[in-house]
C-alpha cells in the first residue's frame, strides 16, 4: 500500500485521504445576486399572514428562505434589531381616512367628478339636486373603488418607482386585506347608489368603468401598449355618466335623431331643435366623449415620457419606453383630432352656439404648437410643455362650453338683459288681456 506524499505520508495512506476528503462538509454557496433563483410571488399571497402587516405581530417561526435554514424564533425583539423602518401607526379615524382618500387616488377622482359634472352641465334637460349629487357622489364611489383595485394588483411594482413608492400599501400603511375590503364596499355602493338614485344606464357605466380600469387597464400595462388606449376609454366614460344622469340617451331612437344645428348663414330653418331632440342626438355624447378620450393622450404621453426610467424599471410596456417617437407621434395626432371633435362637433350636436368654433381656437393652437415641437425634437422640455398645457386645457376648454352653452342667457344673469325680459312679459300681458 502506497503513502500519499504528505506530511502525514506515515500514516494514512491513499485510498484513506481520498475517504476523508470526500466526508468533508459541503460548503455553503451563497448566491450571486438577489435576483437569482428567485421565484416570482403569487397575486393571493398578498392575502395570507395578514398578522405581519398589524401593529403588534404575533410570535411565529421564521421560514428557510432562498436556501438558508433559520432556527431562531421570532420574537418583537429580535424584529426590531433587524428592521430599519418605523413601525406603522395605529390607524385612528383621520388616519384611516386619509389612507381611503389616497387608495381613491384623490386628485384623479376629482377629475374623473368633475368631468361627469361637466355632461350634467351641458346636457339641454334639467336635473334635481338630489339627482346631481348622487351622480356626484356615486361617481366618486366607482372611482375610489378602481384606483384601489388598481394599487391593490401593483404592489410589488409600485415599490420599484420613486413616484409610486409611498403609496399606503407600499409602505404598509393598511393591509392588502383591509384594502380589498375597501375597494369592494365602494365598488358596490357606487352603481347601486347610481342605480336606486339615478337611473340604471348610469349605475351601468360606473361598474363598466371600474371594470375596464381595475382589469383590463391593469393587465394591459404588462402586456401591451394598447394599455393606453384602453386607459383614454376609462376617461371618456364619466361626461357619459353625467348626460345619462339628467335623461340623456346614447343610442339614438330612430334617424330622424341626427339633427345637425348648421351656423345661421348656412341654414334655412328659423328654430332650432327642441331641448328634448337634443338630448336624444347621438351626436352630443360622442363629442364630449371624443373630448376626454383624445385629451388623454397629448396629457398621459407627456408625462410618461418625464418618468420612463420609472415605467421601465418596473416592466410596464408603454410606448415611452419602446418606441419614444411613437409617443410624440400619437400625442400629436390627437391634439389635432381634439380641433374637429370640439370646435366642429360640439356646436354641429346643439351643445354650444357657433361662437364657440371660433374661441375654442386659440388653446387648439397652443397645445398642437407644444406638441408638434415635441414631435420635432422629442426632449423632456418639449414633453414638459405638453404636460403643463394639458392641465389647463382641458378646465379651459368646458368653461368656454359652458359660457357658450345654447339657450344660456348670461346677460340676464349679470342684468343686461332685464329690460328685454321685463318688455317681453309686458308685451305678453297685453295679448292675454
Amino acid at each position: 500500500m502506497r503513502a500519499v506524499a504528505t506530511p502525514l505520508a506515515a500514516y494514512v495512506c491513499r485510498s484513506c485521504a481520498a475517504g476523508a476528503r470526500s466526508a468533508r462538509p459541503p460548503l455553503q454557496r451563497r448566491l450571486a445576486s438577489s435576483f437569482a433563483a428567485r421565484n416570482s410571488t403569487p397575486f393571493s399571497a398578498f392575502f395570507f399572514d395578514n398578522h405581519r402587516w398589524s401593529h403588534a405581530p404575533k410570535n411565529v417561526a421564521l421560514q428557510p428562505s432562498r436556501g438558508h435554514s433559520i432556527d431562531t424564533a421570532y420574537t418583537p425583539a429580535a424584529e426590531s434589531a433587524v428592521r430599519s423602518f418605523r413601525e406603522a401607526e395605529v390607524l385612528t379615524p383621520r388616519r384611516l381616512a386619509k389612507i381611503y382618500w389616497q387608495l381613491s387616488k384623490s386628485s384623479l377622482t376629482v377629475l374623473v367628478v368633475l368631468t361627469a359634472m361637466s355632461g350634467v352641465a351641458l346636457s339641454p334637460l334639467p336635473t334635481s339636486v338630489p339627482v346631481l349629487l348622487s351622480t356626484a357622489f356615486g361617481t366618486a364611489l366607482c372611482s375610489a373603488s378602481a384606483n384601489t383595485w388598481n394599487q391593490i394588483q401593483e404592489v410589488p411594482y409600485d415599490a420599484q418607482m420613486a413616484r409610486t413608492r409611498n403609496r399606503p400599501l407600499v409602505r404598509r400603511a393598511i393591509s392588502p386585506l383591509h384594502a380589498t375590503g375597501f375597494a369592494v364596499a365602494t365598488g358596490v355602493a357606487g352603481p347601486a347608489l347610481l342605480w336606486t338614485m339615478v337611473n340604471p344606464t348610469t349605475a351601468l357605466l360606473g361598474a363598466a368603468n371600474i371594470a375596464l380600469y381595475a382589469g383590463a387597464y391593469t393587465y394591459l400595462k404588462r402586456k401591451s401598449t394598447l394599455n393606453t388606449w384602453v386607459g383614454a376609454v376609462v376617461g371618456g366614460l364619466p361626461p357619459l355618466m353625467g348626460w345619462t344622469a339628467c335623461g340623456g340617451s346614447l343610442l339614438p331612437a330612430s334617424l330622424q335623431s341626427f339633427e345637425l344645428v348648421l351656423p345661421s348663414f348656412m341654414s334655412s330653418l328659423s328654430a332650432l331643435p327642441t331641448d328634448a331632440a337634443l338630448a336624444d342626438n347621438p351626436l352630443a355624447p360622442l363629442a364630449l366623449f371624443l373630448l376626454l378620450y383624445s385629451w388623454q393622450f397629448p396629457h398621459f404621453n407627456g408625462l410618461s415620457h418625464l418618468v420612463r426610467e420609472s415605467y421601465a424599471q418596473a416592466g410596464y410596456r408603454m410606448l415611452c419606453v419602446l418606441n419614444p417617437h411613437k409617443n410624440a407621434t400619437v400625442a400629436l395626432r390627437h391634439a389635432l383630432l381634439l380641433v374637429p371633435a370640439t370646435s366642429i362637433l360640439m356646436p354641429l350636436a346643439g351643445l354650444t352656439t357657433w361662437g364657440f368654433a371660433v374661441t375654442s381656437l386659440v388653446p387648439h393652437a397652443i397645445c398642437i404648437d407644444a406638441a408638434y415641437k415635441f414631435w420635432r425634437y422629442g426632449g423632456e422640455k418639449q414633453a414638459r410643455k405638453v404636460f403643463q398645457h394639458s392641465l389647463w386645457y382641458l378646465p379651459v376648454l368646458l368653461g368656454l362650453m359652458m359660457f357658450h352653452k345654447r339657450g344660456m342667457d348670461w346677460g340676464s344673469w349679470v342684468g343686461l338683459g332685464a329690460d328685454e325680459v321685463a318688455e317681453e312679459q309686458l308685451s305678453e300681458g297685453t295679448v292675454k288681456a
